[in-house]
């Protein structure tokens, strides 16, 4: 059984600790989109460093029809909260690549918001003496539903170990409202839920994941195929192992 109190706790003794050692009075930097990773997120970092030290950045893409949840997330914590429109940024980008590459659509496209956002949340920290935290979680991690170095990066990870239920369960043992919990996972660059982009849920994966038994042997596949394709967004980069001759 998943103690999410106990979880919880240990959590914010790691974000605490973790932040002594490697950022002294430095700030928790969080880009929220109003799902709940960010939100659990930015809720236990307050918990553990005072929300005057955390700070909540929002990226829209032009227009951003959920904004307002990210809104009420920083009005719920009083935290500080910057709003970045990278509208103008991935244009520019996306006229550049056209004119001089080419074709430029499919996921590389849809990965380009992600990677510009990560790039604003350490411009952030940098201006304000922070860290930035990453906000992925295991069952995302697992399946490779993040985009590296886009919201696959970070300082430091709270959640990456948990699966998309016991993150839930963490929000609430954080007394979270439910409209930061249950909202539904839109990844806010192609226009679908993860999970009709996955193509199964994340109790189904979250199940699987911590149990080891699928009985949907096609389903297991699937999972195992992403799994295996995705394993090197998580792994260190390789670096040829050059060995001075004596």
């Amino acid at each position: 059984m998943f103690n999410a109190e106990k979880t919880k706790k240990d959590i914010i003794a790691w974000i605490r600790e973790w932040f002594e050692k490697n950022g002294r009075d430095c700030k928790a930097v969080v880009g929220l989109s109003g799902g709940k990773d960010s939100s659990v997120v930015a809720t236990l970092c307050v918990a553990a460093l005072g929300k005057e030290r955390v700070v909540g950045v929002l990226m829209p893409n032009g227009e951003q029809f959920d904004i307002g949840v990210s809104r009420k997330l920083v009005e719920h914590l009083g935290i500080e909260g910057v709003e970045i429109n990278i509208k103008d940024a991935y244009n520019g980008v996306v006229g550049e690549i056209e004119k001089h590459v080419g074709k430029f659509e499919g996921q590389a496209k849809i990965n380009l918001p992600a990677r510009l956002r990560m790039s604003v949340l350490y411009a952030v920290s940098q201006s304000v003496n922070g860290r930035v935290a990453n906000t992925c979680n295991l069952s995302e991690d697992w399946v490779g539903y993040n985009t590296k170095y886009g919201d696959g990066a970070g300082d430091f990870s709270p959640l990456a170990k948990l699966t998309v239920q016991e993150v839930k369960a963490i929000g609430r043992a954080l007394e979270l409202p439910e409209m930061f919990v249950e909202k539904v996972p839109i990844d806010g660059l192609c226009g679908m839920t993860d999970e009709e982009k996955l193509g199964f849920t994340y109790k189904e994966l979250d199940e699987y994941i911590r149990s080891g038994v699928c009985e949907d042997a096609e389903l297991k596949e699937k999972i195992d195929r992403m799994h295996a394709a995705n394993l090197f967004k998580l792994e260190p980069m390789p670096v040829f192992p050059y060995e001075p001759s004596v």
